[in-house]
C-alpha cells in the first residue's frame, strides 16, 4: 500500500471525529489488584483521573478498561488518540505479551502515558520497545525504587507544567531511569536530587547499584521522575508521558500532583492544555475512597483529610 494512502487510513478515525466535533477518546487500561488498600490502586486511580479528565472540558472522553490486563477486546484502541497504562510492571506488565500488536497501535501516532510500576518492563525486547514508545523505562540493576519525599521547585517551559506550583510529596518515586541515548526527544518534567538515605539498601535488582550511586552521591545529578517524549516519523510523531509516582493513592488528592498528570494526558492526546493547566473539580475524601480493590484497612478519613490539608493548604471539599 502506498505510504500516503496507508497514513491516511490510519488517521481516518481521528479526522472523522474532528469533522463531527466529537470528543476524542482516551483509553485507561487499569491493571489487576496489587499491593492492598490505598496502594497501587490501578482501577480507583484510573477512574478518578478519567473523571477529572472529562471534567477538564478539553475535547476528550475517557474509557476505563478493567479487564485485569491487556484489553480482552483490543478494538477499544482503534479510535483512541491516547492510552494510559496504570498497572504492575516487570515480568507481569500487561504489554509484555503484546509488544508487536501494541507497536502497530503506537505507529498510528497514538499517545501513551505510563504511571508508576507501569513504567517498568524487562530489559530486552520490552525495554527496547519502551524506549521507542515512552522514551524511557525502569531498567533493573540500573533504576531504583525507594520511598522518599521529592521536592519539585523548578519546571520546564512545557504545556505539562502549566499551572503546576512547586510542591513536595512522599511517594515511591522510581529514579535513574533508562532513557533514550542523549535524551533524544525526551524532556524532563519533574526532577529532584534524592537524599543519600534513598541509597542505603543493599545492591539488588530494584534497590541499589554502583551506577546510581555514582550519579546521585558522586555527581549530584538530579533525577528525572516524570518526562515528556516526542516520537519521530516512524511513530507518526506520537507523544508519550512517563510518571514514576502513583504508589500512594492518597497522593491523587494533591492538586499539583494530579494536575501535572492530567496535563500530561492532555498533551499526549494532542489536545490543548488550558492556560493554568487542567481545570477539574476539587476532590473529597469520598472521591479518594471510591472504587478501591480491597476493603478499607488503615487510612481512616481523618488521616486522608490531614494529608490533603498538607498537600493543598486547606481541607478537602465535603
Amino acid at each position: 500500500m502506498p505510504t500516503i494512502k496507508k497514513s491516511f487510513l490510519l488517521l481516518l478515525p481521528l479526522f472523522c471525529s474532528f469533522l463531527t466535533g466529537e470528543d476524542k477518546k482516551v483509553v485507561f487500561v487499569a491493571g489487576a489488584k496489587s499491593h492492598g488498600y490505598f496502594s497501587h490502586e490501578h482501577i480507583a486511580g484510573s477512574k478518578l483521573l478519567a473523571r477529572q479528565l472529562d471534567e477538564a472540558d478539553v475535547g476528550l472522553q475517557s474509557v476505563v478498561v478493567t479487564d485485569g490486563g491487556y484489553p480482552k477486546d483490543p478494538s477499544v484502541f482503534d479510535d483512541a488518540v491516547a492510552i494510559v497504562v496504570y498497572c504492575d510492571g516487570g515480568g507481569r506488565h500487561l504489554l509484555n505479551a503484546h509488544l508487536k500488536e501494541f507497536d502497530r497501535v503506537m505507529k498510528r501516532g497514538v499517545g501513551l502515558a505510563c504511571i508508576h510500576y507501569g513504567v517498568e518492563v524487562p530489559k530486552g525486547a520490552p525495554g527496547d520497545y519502551f524506549l521507542k514508545w515512552l522514551g524511557g523505562y525502569f531498567e533493573t540493576n540500573w533504576s531504583v525504587n525507594p520511598h522518599w519525599v521529592a521536592e519539585f521547585k523548578l519546571f520546564p517551559q512545557h504545556p505539562i507544567s502549566s499551572g503546576v506550583k512547586p510542591f513536595s510529596i512522599k511517594d515511591e518515586w522510581y529514579y535513574h531511569m533508562r532513557f533514550r541515548e542523549s535524551m533524544n526527544g525526551v524532556t524532563p518534567i519533574l526532577s529532584a536530587l534524592p537524599s543519600a538515605d534513598t541509597l542505603k539498601r543493599k545492591d539488588g535488582a530494584h534497590s541499589n547499584n554502583p551506577h546510581v550511586r555514582e550519579s546521585v552521591l558522586d555527581r549530584k545529578e538530579k533525577q528525572h521522575v516524570a518526562w515528556a517524549y516526542q516520537r519521530g516519523e516512524e511513530y507518526n510523531n506520537g507523544r508519550a508521558f512517563g510518571f514514576t509516582g502513583g504508589h500512594n493513592h492518597v497522593n491523587w488528592g494533591s492538586d499539583n500532583f494530579r494536575k501535572l498528570v492530567l496535563n500530561g494526558i492532555i498533551w499526549i492526546s494532542k489536545a490543548k492544555v488550558p492556560t493554568g493547566g487542567a481545570k477539574a473539580s476539587e476532590l473529597s475524601v469520598a472521591d479518594l475512597q471510591a472504587n478501591q480493590d480491597y476493603p478499607a484497612k488503615g487510612w481512616p478519613p481523618s488521616q486522608i483529610i490531614q494529608s490533603m490539608k498538607q498537600f493543598n493548604g486547606k481541607a478537602p471539599v465535603e
